[in-house]
Parts: structure tokens; C-alpha cells; sequence
């Protein structure tokens, strides 16, 4: 199983227009994993991802149900609230980044070279972008910062991040994004503090543990 990252001729907007503009020409992909620990309600999550020549951009639509996000810390526990997540490795064995993002916006992201998690201290190498690095990608999502009560009943929203090449390069050097180049990765949804706790995958996981760079797809650019 791949994704496939489709080039296109124009700049991609900042838009969550699923079926509108250049996301009409993309199709889409899901994830179909459950991690068993989830609850017995889940969302229904489908994902469009694209390139142009300068970036490469994710759009999630998530049709949901108890919707919570309070996290406005950047690089806070965003997993907690209803979240999508992008982990994505450009290169072999250079590490790989953690796009995490909640309903509100509010972005968590790291680069984690070896996920051997130390008691007490998080992973066993990791780092986080500077402010000014990570202040190069975009992230656009349809619901207020703050969802607090929960959202008990059925929504749809969206949320879009899109990465610029040279954040990657800045990160790690020069980057392969050319026709037929494989990245490899993985694509996530969960809520861990919500009412419904759930965990769902593009790839199939081998534990509820997302931090597994040996569970990731290959990313295949057309």
C-alpha cells in the first residue's frame, strides 16, 4: 500500500475546499486501522495530499463526533484533543517529523532521530524546529481554537497543513522531491482525552504506538 502525492501546475491554496479548486483533482485515501484500545465510536477520516514545486500540503476531512480541543500551547499535548497527524521521514535513516494537529489549529511538531523513549524524558533524540522555522508552514482548520464543551454531536471539519520543501532542507539538507522520489510515513487520527478515545491508521500499526518509523507506507511522489 502507497500514497501517492500528485503534482500540480499551480501554487496550492490555503483552502479546505475538499471538492473545490485543485483538491477537486486529488483523490483521496483513508484510514482504515483501528488500533484496538479505541472506542466503540470513531471518526470517519479521509486525507488528500499534493505538491506543487515550491511545498507539499495534507488535507484531512473528518467526520466526526465528540469533538474536543483545548491544546493552544504550540508543542503542547495536542494528541489529547480530537487531532490529526502526519509523521513523514524524507530521508532514510536522517529521523523523522511529527505533524501534529488539533481541531483549534494548534500545531505540535518535532524531529525525532531515534524514538527509544527514556523514563522521564521523552525520546531518546529528538529535537524541535525553531520558532522561526517552523513559522514556514501553514495550517488552516474550520474549527474555533477552542472546542471546550465537547461537541456531542455528528461535524464534519477540516484542517490542512502545508510544508515547504525548504523546512525539510533547512532540517536535513537536500531532500529528493522529485517525480517518482519515495518519503516514507504514516498518517493519523486520535483523541485521547476525548469522551471516545480512539486511535485509526494508514498503515497499519504493530502496537498503539505511533512513534514507529518501522510501521510506515511508502509516500510516493507522481
Amino acid at each position: 500500500m502507497q500514497v501517492l502525492v500528485k503534482k500540480v501546475s499551480k501554487k496550492i491554496p490555503l483552502s479546505l475546499d475538499w471538492d473545490g479548486g485543485i483538491w477537486n483533482e486529488i483523490d483521496a485515501f483513508s484510514l482504515n486501522y483501528v488500533v484496538p484500545e479505541s472506542s466503540e465510536i470513531y471518526p470517519d477520516v479521509n486525507i488528500k495530499i499534493a505538491r506543487d514545486t515550491d511545498s507539499i500540503a495534507v488535507l484531512f476531512r473528518v467526520q466526526d463526533q465528540y469533538v474536543r480541543s483545548v491544546c493552544q500551547e504550540p508543542n503542547g499535548p495536542v494528541c489529547t484533543d480530537s487531532c490529526v497527524e502526519w509523521f513523514v521521514e524524507p530521508i532514510p535513516c536522517r529521523g523523522y517529523f511529527n505533524f501534529e494537529l488539533n481541531a483549534g489549529g494548534c500545531l505540535h511538531l518535532s524531529h525525532v532521530e531515534d524514538p527509544t523513549r527514556i523514563p522521564g524524558r521523552g525520546f531518546k533524540k529528538h529535537s524541535f524546529p525553531s520558532q522561526q522555522e517552523t513559522a514556514q508552514i501553514d495550517v488552516v482548520t474550520s474549527m474555533p481554537e477552542v472546542v471546550e464543551p465537547e461537541i456531542k454531536e455528528p461535524v464534519t471539519w477540516y484542517a490542512l497543513i502545508s510544508v515547504p520543501f525548504s523546512f525539510f532542507e533547512k532540517m536535513l539538507g537536500a531532500v529528493d522531491a522529485r517525480s517518482g522520489a519515495v518519503w516514507r510515513g504514516n498518517f493519523y487520527k486520535c483523541g485521547d482525552k476525548t469522551s471516545h478515545p480512539h486511535w485509526l491508521t494508514w498503515n497499519l500499526v504493530g502496537e498503539l504506538n505511533f512513534h514507529r518509523p518501522q510501521d510506515f507506507g511508502p509516500i510516493v511522489f507522481d
